[in-house]
Formats: structure tokens, C-alpha cells, sequence
């Protein structure tokens, strides 16, 4: 079984925001597997699909960015889930808008999300897959700009980079992480 973690903000407000590619995301493999039914547990949005024969839990967390490990660190106890199963999916001010990037282990690089993760879990061990969103432009305070939403010449760029990290959620389940980071990063 893998898990597969969505990092964002719940409600209508923060909805198609820099800092919630991470629930797009989820949206998307869930789309993919015709719309499955969530349901509320571990203070999160749960929904279970199947890639072939592999059981994958897709999370959005209902508790805020910062909060992650809240959701992420019973959710984990709960499965006896080993670090490789568990993979976060998250926003990122220092890769240009819609790249993407596969990492086995790492610090935070200051996404709040995945250091409350890192903090909870004790451990930096476990695949990520960051999500583009660019640099805070000059006269932004970073809070605002990852809470903002994208304009329309960016929009087309955010879902393919959305489309294209789903695609490589789907490659780790079938193929394993080394397969998927050299085909992806």
C-alpha cells in the first residue's frame, strides 16, 4: 500500500492558490480513477484507488499548511506505513513555475507544510514531489504570494505541471522511486 499526501489549505477561499498544487494534485489522480468517494479520518480527506493491484491512499489534509503533520503523523502510525510508501506532495517558491522535482529525503527547503511533516514524523526520510509555483516577485510578502491565486497565462502552465506530476505519482507506484526520479527529474 502507498500513501500519497497533498499538501494545501481546506475551504473555498484558498481554492486554485500557489499553495494548494499539492490538493490539484490529488484531484487529478482522483479524477483519473473516476471520481472515488472520500471520506473524513484522520483530519483529512481520504480516498482509496488501486493502481493495478497496488492499494493507494490519496490525503488531502483538512487541517492548515502549517498543520500538516497533524494529519500526516497518525496517518502513518495507523498503516505501520515505511517511509518509501509515503509520498508528500507540495508547492515550491524555488523551482520556476511548473517544474517539478522527485526527492527520496530532504530537508523542507522552508515549505512550511513538510517541515511540520519532517517535525512530526522525526524524519526527513521520504519521497516528495515539489511543484513549482516561482520565486516571490519583488515587493510580495511571501504569505501572500503562496496564498494568492494564479493568473490566466499561468493557469495552462500549473495544470500541465499538475497533469504531469500525476503522471509520475502513478510512475513511483508502478515503478519504484529511482525509475521515476530519472524519468521525471
Amino acid at each position: 500500500m502507498k500513501v500519497v499526501v497533498g499538501l494545501g489549505n481546506p475551504g473555498r477561499e484558498y481554492e486554485h492558490t500557489r499553495h494548494n498544487v499539492g490538493f490539484a494534485v490529488i484531484g487529478e489522480l482522483t479524477r483519473r480513477n473516476g471520481g472515488a468517494r472520500s471520506v473524513a479520518k484522520f483530519q483529512a480527506e481520504l480516498t482509496e484507488i488501486r493502481f493495478g493491484s497496488e492499494k493507494v491512499v490519496l490525503v488531502c489534509p483538512l487541517t492548515y499548511m502549517n498543520r500538516s503533520g497533524t494529519t500526516i503523523g497518525p496517518l502513518v502510525a495507523f498503516y505501520k506505513l515505511p517511509p518509501e510508501d509515503l509520498m508528500i506532495v507540495c508547492d515550491d517558491l524555488s523551482l520556476p513555475l511548473g517544474k517539478i522535482r522527485l526527492r527520496a529525503q530532504g530537508s523542507s527547503g522552508g515549505q512550511k507544510g513538510l517541515q511540520d511533516a519532517i517535525r512530526v514524523l522525526g524524519s526527513d526520510v521520504f519521497p516528495r514531489l515539489r511543484i513549482g509555483i516561482g520565486a516571490t516577485p519583488a515587493g510580495w510578502e511571501t504569505s501572500d504570494y503562496v496564498l494568492s491565486r494564479f493568473s490566466a497565462e499561468e493557469l495552462p502552465v500549473v495544470q500541465q505541471a499538475a497533469w504531469t506530476a500525476a503522471d509520475a505519482v502513478e510512475s513511483w507506484v508502478n515503478s519504484g522511486l529511482s525509475a521515476t526520479m530519472n524519468k521525471f527529474n
